[in-house]
């Protein structure tokens, strides 16, 4: 069920090859920075530690890309927002039938990972696949006047789909980055990208956010 598709070596030019096979032309807004903000979906040690049975093969491949739109972001003073995923048995609901291991906020593994600068972004804890759901997300973005979304994190199938759909369905523009998304295997993160870039999102490379961030 698990397998390593990206690599540092390697992940620019699988990327662009899954973005190809799922690519849609419809939406296709151009990345607006100003108007923007970075959604960095629980990059915990849960997902990121080889010791970890939720652990993420692909997902050490894809850290410095997001370092690195998270320091561009910065720089422009454009908000990021970062979550971390905890479940207590109260508000798991279906979380604890499907699957059973809960990841408690006292775990060590629920922790963000080290190799991320948090700074002085908000850290939203979630209990749900939708980074929206009783979150307080919404109400960020709007503050900051958001009207586009860059969706990054993992997993690609699970939480950063459904988030991606959550934001559409409010009126946000969606970029999905596909060297910054990572899930167990590729038919995972390959199904994510064909659904949502018929329908939801604008599936982006990090570097053409970067870009982006430069030329704006």
């Amino acid at each position: 069920m698990k397998e390593t598709y990206f690599t540092a070596q390697d992940i620019l030019a699988q990327a662009s090859r899954m973005r190809d096979l799922a690519q849609s032309r419809r939406g296709g807004q151009p990345l607006e920075p100003a108007r923007s903000a970075l959604l960095v979906l629980d990059l915990q040690n849960y997902f990121l530690d080889t010791a970890s049975h939720a652990f993420i093969p692909s997902a050490a491949a894809i850290l410095p890309a997001i370092q690195a739109l998270i320091q561009a972001y910065r720089r422009r003073s454009l908000p990021v927002v970062f979550t971390r995923h905890a479940n207590t048995p109260q508000d798991a609901a279906m979380m604890a039938r499907w699957w059973r291991d809960l990841l408690a906020i006292e775990s060590p593994l629920s922790q963000l990972s080290p190799l991320l600068e948090i700074g002085g972004s908000p850290v939203l804890l979630k209990s749900q696949y939708d980074a929206f759901f009783q979150t307080g997300l919404e109400e960020i973005l709007h503050k900051s006047d958001v009207r586009q979304l860059l969706v990054c994190g993992v997993m690609a199938h699970l939480c950063c789909e459904t988030t991606a759909r959550s934001a559409f369905m409010r009126g946000f523009e969606v970029f999905f980055l596909v060297d910054g998304t990572a899930s167990y295997n590729r038919d995972f993160h390959q199904a994510s990208l064909l659904n949502l870039a018929h329908g939801f999102a604008t599936l982006l490379l990090t570097g053409e956010a970067l870009a982006a961030l430069e030329a704006g």
